[in-house]
């Protein structure tokens, strides 16, 4: 393959092993997830297994789990299993995480159990774009919904059409009444109501 990049030869071995930082750059959004992370008093926060149990298997660090949250609401990865699935591949959350892969209902459980606890972080976070000056005081937020929306000329009503319509209803049941009274009379010739 003449004239063409080529890649390393998978099977090449390496003296020396790279790191994982050198393929995070600096200014990467996960050294903020980390650092932000990092920072929280998660046990004030409310967030459940900050203190191991003294028995039974290990588990994973609260903050490994938020940061793979913050990690996935910020990439729109929302779904467990996919965020299990990142930590395998991906290398920004394998960095992240230090190469720990929790599964998807390990992260489904902590989401469930601590929703209370992650409102507040996420709260915890606005106050912090705030005081950076990151967002301003009108904010508007949307969220990508997409809704079909029926607005032809049938459906859609404004003053003046609902006034002409109410005009025309009152008109008809004023026709029909007169119709009807015009029967009672002549109940004998229908053919005069013609006339």
């Amino acid at each position: 393959m003449r004239r063409f990049v080529e890649g390393a030869d998978r099977g090449q071995s390496t003296l020396l092993p790279e790191c994982l930082d050198d393929w995070v750059d600096e200014n990467n959004p996960v050294r903020v997830i980390d650092a932000f992370v990092d920072a929280l008093d998660l046990a004030a926060l409310g967030f459940e297994g900050v203190e191991p149990s003294a028995t039974g298997r290990p588990s994973y660090h609260p903050s490994a789990l938020l940061k793979l949250y913050i990690y996935g609401y910020l990439n729109r990865v929302q779904s467990s299993r996919r965020l299990e699935r990142e930590a395998g591949r991906n290398v920004e959350v394998m960095w992240l995480l230090g190469r720990l892969v929790p599964d998807h209902k390990t992260v489904a459980d902590f989401r469930k159990d601590n929703g209370r606890a992650i409102r507040k972080v996420c709260a915890r976070f606005v106050e912090l774009c705030r005081e950076m000056g990151l967002l301003a005081k009108a904010s508007v937020a949307i969220d990508g919904s997409k809704f079909k929306a029926v607005n032809n000329r049938d459906r859609n009503f404004t003053r003046a059409k609902v006034e002409r319509r109410r005009a025309q209803l009152e008109e008809s049941v004023a026709r029909h009444c007169h119709i009807y009274q015009v029967k009672a009379l002549f109940p004998e010739n229908p053919d005069r109501l013609r006339h």
